[in-house]
């Protein structure tokens, strides 16, 4: 027969030992979360790469599980004015250099990550059942136009490069009193689509989102800057390393073939 103090003594033990596993159990924990913590990535990226963005998006994630991505599109102008206000983001993709430039002169941005992602072209659109038979841009200046959709100049890189290819051709003074300007090439799509625009001037891959409209010319590469898509880290991104991780995807053969299915075209 075991004695009582003796038995006090093993009670003692078994409750320690139960205690101790217990505290290790909570001392674990916090690090077993921290390495399944979900993080969110902030990404500004122009509108234009909506349908590529995606697809990216559902592949990266299934990849990384601990990783989601959000997604804030607009035109890169907006989205710049945005980040200079101070809204949250990781990424900035733009559609041409000169919003990544702009944030790049108040530091707002990792020089040492920026890429060129993908490029593209510019596209003269009309309603599929257009019977003004235009088959270029000089054709705008036509007394049959009476209004055509331009991006705002200002924010929206599809009006900024649109703007150039009529400048280059002669036609700018003559046309721009038709122009409705749009505050981003999703908007000019639905104009045409709608009748609302004789003709529009948008990127070719986000024509091809479209079976309403038809492209009817394409602006030669000489009449304006290269079209093209950087990224770039931000400098006040929380999650700099995975942001970087992310940019290189984009550019990987797994991203590109997601970008080459829209329409996309490696840059030069």
């Amino acid at each position: 027969m075991i004695k009582k103090p003796l038995l006090y003594i093993v009670a003692a033990g078994i409750l320690f030992l139960a205690s101790a596993c217990t505290y290790n159990k909570q001392i674990a924990t916090p690090a077993q979360n921290s390495t399944n913590e979900l993080i969110e990535l902030n990404v500004s990226a122009a509108l234009g790469l909506k349908e590529a963005l995606l697809d990216i998006r559902t592949e990266y994630e299934s990849n990384h599980p601990n990783v989601k991505i959000i997604y804030n599109l607009a035109a890169a102008g907006v989205l710049q004015s945005q980040i200079e206000q101070g809204a949250p983001s990781d990424i900035f993709i733009s559609a041409a250099n000169k919003q990544v430039n702009a944030l790049a002169e108040k530091n707002l941005v990792d020089a040492g990550t920026r890429k060129n992602l993908v490029s593209n072209e510019l596209v003269l659109i009309v309603p599929k059942e257009s019977s003004l038979g235009l088959t270029s841009f000089n054709d705008l200046t036509q007394n049959s136009v009476t209004h055509y959709g331009l991006g705002e100049p200002d924010t929206v890189p599809a009006g900024q490069y649109g703007m150039e290819v009529m400048k280059h051709l002669g036609i700018w003074e003559e046309v721009k009193s038709k122009a409705v300007l749009a505050k981003d090439v999703r908007t000019i799509l639905s104009y045409v689509e709608t009748g609302n625009a004789d003709a529009g001037i948008v990127f070719s891959t986000v024509a091809a989102t479209s079976d309403k409209i038809k492209i009817v010319a394409t602006a030669p590469k000489d009449s304006h800057e290269p079209i093209v898509f950087p990224g770039v880290v931000l400098t006040n991104s929380k999650h700099h390393k995975i942001a970087q991780d992310f940019l290189n995807y984009l550019t990987s053969p797994s991203g590109m073939k997601v970008f080459q299915k829209y329409g996309f075209q490696t840059t030069e």
